[in-house]
């Protein structure tokens, strides 16, 4: 009976306070790197969605161009309301929205080279390129109206 005292004497019976330690700070370690990778996830996140918005803007104005395709979108004076032609409403428009989506930095230009609209959106990013200053922009080139060469 003796031998079973002694025996049960030497036997642990829990976790020492160093092995709780252990376990919290590796615990610790791991939710710092959940949190880092959903502060990334949201820095994406947000850099996809004002990609998006850039595309969405973009591609209206490309409808309005092809809607009104008699007219020079790039030399377009951007006025607002009014006796303004159309195109220059709509100049004033897709200025309106660049702003609006990307704040008083972004900027947006409409190129024309025979038929072929290009279109430049360019606003700040620097959040998610993670430096300050980082800009990001959106080229977008279509052909509007009726090609004359084509179209014999």
């Amino acid at each position: 009976m003796l031998r079973m005292t002694q025996a049960r004497a030497h036997t642990q019976d829990g976790m020492t306070l160093i092995e709780v330690l252990v376990a919290l700070v590796i615990f610790s370690v791991g939710l710092l790197g959940a949190a880092a990778v959903q502060l990334k996830a949201l820095k994406y996140t947000d850099s996809a969605l004002m990609s998006t918005q850039a595309s969405f803007i973009a591609y209206a104005m490309l409808d309005r161009i092809r809607a009104n395709s008699g007219a020079d979108y790039a030399l377009a004076s951007p006025g607002a309301g009014g006796q303004a032609p159309v195109h220059h409403q709509d100049v004033h428009d897709f200025n309106q929205s660049v702003l609006g989506f990307g704040g008083p930095s972004a900027t947006g230009h409409i190129r024309q080279d025979q038929g072929l609209y290009t279109l430049a959106i360019t606003w700040d990013d620097s959040r998610a390129a993670g430096t300050a200053g980082g800009r990001r922009s959106l080229l977008l080139s279509s052909r509007a109206g009726v090609d004359s060469e084509a179209a014999r």
